[in-house]
C-alpha cells in the first residue's frame, strides 16, 4: 500500500526566518565563506524574515553554487552539522506535534527546500525527518565545481523535485500534505491534496483565501490566527492594562512565577465571569499569550465562540467526560504554551461560594501528569463584585468607586503523581494559601451575598 507524505519547506515555514545567517556563520567559521559581506544581504535578510522570499533574494542564492566552487564538500558537510543545533533551537514550537500527528499516521515527513542539500541534512536527521529533497551541487573529486546538479530547487522545480522524489518512493501527491510560507511555493502546493499556508507571505495569503488552502501558524497553537505576525490575543494585552479598565482597581504585587517562557499550567480559584480577564491582565504583565480551558457552550456562542477559538482557548465539554480537552492542552505546552485551568470547574452557588476549603477536579493535576510541565498557583479576589454571578454583564458603571481586585501568584506546587486526590488537594491548599484571610476563615453569608452567588433567575433555596 502506498505511503503518503508531508513535505515541509523550511524558512519561514519550520523555521523562525532565515537559515541563511546561521548557515553562513558556519561556513565562515570552517574558512569556507570569506569575511566580506555582500551589500545590502543583511537589509534583504530582514525583509525576508517580515515579507518571504523575493526575488532578488533568490538571485543571490542561485549564485550560491558559484561561490561553492572548489569547497571541500566535508568540510561544508561539517559546517551544517555545525549549524543543526542553533537551527533546531529555532525551530517553530508547533512543528513537532504536527511531525508526530503525520507519523503516527503512517505519512514519511519530508523537509523540500532550496537551501543545499549538504547544508540541510545535518538538521533533518536531528529533526528525524525521513528525507530531504533540496538543490544539490554537483561533485567532482570531492569538492564542488560551481554548477546545480540537476534544477535549483526553487519555484515550479520545487515542485518538480517533490513530484520525482514521490514517483521513486511511491508516494501520492494528490493524497499528500504540504506546508509552505512562500508564493512561490504555490506549484507545490497545488500539487498536492492537502495545502497548508504557513506564516504565509502577504501574496500567499490572498492566494490561499482565493483557493480556501488553510492558513496555520507553527509558533501558535492550532485555530490562533495571525496578522502581520501578531495574534488577536496579543493586540489585547494592549488592552488588558489595569488603567484602562476604570470599573476595577488592581492589586497584582508581581507575576514572577509565571515562566518567561515554556510550558507552565496556570491554575486558580473561580469566583466570577470576571476571572478570565482578572488572570488575562495579570499574564499580560508577563507579555505571554494564555490558553484557556472554558466551557464548550462558551465556543458555540454566536460572537464569542469564533473569539474564543481565536484567542487559543479550548473548549470542555463537562457533560461527556473526554479527555480531548487535556490532550489539547498537551499540544499547546508542548509548544511552549501557558495554558490556564480553574480546576473547581464552575462558580459555586449558595453557601459552597463562601467555604474556605476548596474543591477541584483532577483535570489540571492530571494535565501536569502528561506534561511534567509546572503547576502555578494563582489567587483571585474580589472579582465577584465587579462581576456578580447575578448580573449578566460586568458592573461597567461603577467607576465612581470600583472595587478592588487582589490578585497573587505563587510558586510551582510540587506534585508527586501518584494520586490524582492527593495532587488536587494540594493544588486546591496553594491557592487558598494566596488568598487574603477573609478568604481562609468559614463565616455566615447575608441573604444579599448568597443572591449574588446565583445565575439570574435563579433565587437561593
Amino acid at each position: 500500500m502506498a505511503r503518503e507524505a508531508a513535505f515541509f519547506d523550511l524558512d519561514r515555514t519550520l523555521l523562525r526566518g532565515s537559515s541563511g545567517p546561521f548557515l553562513s556563520a558556519e561556513l565562515r567559521a570552517a574558512g569556507l565563506l570569506g569575511d566580506g559581506s555582500i551589500p545590502g544581504l543583511g537589509l534583504l535578510n530582514r525583509i525576508y524574515d517580515v515579507f518571504g522570499e523575493s526575488r532578488p533574494i533568490m538571485a543571490l542564492t542561485r549564485r550560491a553554487a558559484r561561490q561553492a566552487n572548489g569547497w571541500n564538500v566535508e568540510r561544508v558537510q561539517q559546517a551544517g552539522l555545525d549549524a543543526a543545533q542553533a537551527l533546531v533551537d529555532r525551530i517553530q514550537p508547533f512543528a513537532a506535534p504536527l511531525f508526530r500527528q503525520h507519523r503516527e499516521a503512517g505519512r514519511l515527513v519530508v523537509l523540500a527546500t532550496t537551501t543545499p542539500y549538504d547544508l540541510v541534512k545535518p538538521l533533518a536527521d536531528a529533526l528525524g525527518l525521513d528525507d530531504v529533497v533540496a538543490t544539490r551541487y554537483t561533485v567532482r573529486d570531492g569538492t564542488y565545481d560551481g554548477s546545480v546538479a540537476g534544477e535549483f530547487v526553487w519555484g515550479p522545480a520545487k515542485r518538480d523535485a517533490v513530484k520525482k522524489w514521490a514517483d521513486d518512493h511511491g508516494v501520492p501527491l494528490a493524497d499528500s500534505w504540504a506546508y509552505s510560507d512562500s508564493y512561490f511555493d504555490a506549484p507545490l502546493l497545488s500539487a498536492v491534496g492537502h495545502p497548508f499556508a504557513v506564516n504565509p507571505d502577504p501574496r500567499l495569503q490572498l492566494l490561499a483565501l482565493l483557493r480556501r488552502w488553510p492558513v496555520i501558524h507553527l509558533d501558535a497553537p492550532p485555530g490562533v490566527p495571525k496578522l502581520l505576525g501578531v495574534e488577536p490575543q496579543q493586540l489585547l494585552h494592549l488592552l488588558f492594562r489595569p488603567e484602562l479598565i476604570r470599573y476595577a482597581r488592581f492589586d497584582i504585587p508581581g507575576v514572577e512565577q509565571i515562566p518567561a517562557s515554556g510550558p507552565a499550567i496556570l491554575v486558580a480559584n473561580h469566583r466570577s465571569y470576571f476571572d478570565v480577564i482578572a488572570l488575562g491582565i495579570a499574564i499580560a504583565r508577563r507579555g505571554r499569550p494564555v490558553r484557556m480551558l472554558g466551557k464548550k457552550e462558551v465556543f458555540e456562542a454566536p460572537v464569542l465562540g469564533p473569539i474564543a477559538r481565536a484567542l487559543g482557548g479550548i473548549p470542555v465539554d463537562r457533560g461527556t467526560g473526554s479527555d480531548e480537552p487535556l490532550r489539547e492542552a498537551a499540544r499547546a505546552l508542548e509548544g511552549g504554551e501557558v495554558v490556564a485551568i480553574l480546576p473547581q470547574g464552575t462558580i459555586p452557588r449558595g453557601r459552597a461560594f463562601f467555604e474556605p476549603e476548596l474543591q477541584g477536579r483532577w483535570g489540571a493535576v492530571k494535565l501536569a501528569a502528561m506534561t511534567k510541565a509546572p503547576v502555578i498557583p494563582g489567587g483571585l479576589w474580589g472579582t465577584e463584585h465587579v462581576w456578580p454571578r447575578n448580573s449578566r454583564v460586568p458592573l461597567v458603571w461603577n467607576v465612581t468607586g470600583p472595587p478592588l481586585i487582589r490578585i497573587r501568584v505563587g510558586a510551582p506546587v510540587p506534585l508527586e503523581y501518584e494520586s490524582a486526590d492527593v495532587d488536587t488537594q494540594r493544588v486546591m491548599r496553594a491557592i487558598v494559601d494566596l488568598l487574603p484571610p477573609e478568604g481562609r476563615v468559614r463565616r455566615d453569608p447575608t441573604p444579599e451575598e448568597l443572591a449574588r452567588t446565583f445565575p439570574p433567575g435563579h433565587a437561593p433555596g
